[in-house]
């Protein structure tokens, strides 16, 4: 069985800097770089489907998230809040009981 090849990233980018040039065929790119025409088609479509992030801000807000996802959110670790300490306390009778001599 032959060994998968892991290519890093910067060669994904070179090789699909490449093919978006189109000076050479996917054949020719493909038998310089050794890999398959298929992979170098994919890596060239996820290169330009991607290529608008290189132009975002680096300290560009995160997506906003609703205030009602937040107010559901913090119900849920309230109520974990409550579980926790519920069970905590259990635990501890239970400890202290069994201790003890009926």
């Amino acid at each position: 069985m032959k060994k998968r090849k892991n290519h890093s990233p910067e060669f994904k980018a070179r090789v699909a800097l490449e093919a978006i040039r189109e000076e050479m065929t996917l054949a020719e790119v493909s038998k310089k770089y050794s890999v398959h025409p298929t992979q170098i088609g994919t890596w060239k479509r996820a290169a330009i489907e991607n290529m608008a992030t290189a132009f975002t801000r680096r300290g560009a807000a995160p997506e906003q998230v609703s205030s009602a996802e937040v107010d559901k959110l913090h119900s849920k670790i309230g109520q974990l809040v409550v579980e926790r300490d519920f069970l905590a306390d259990a635990s501890q009778q239970l400890l202290g009981t069994r201790g003890k001599k009926w």
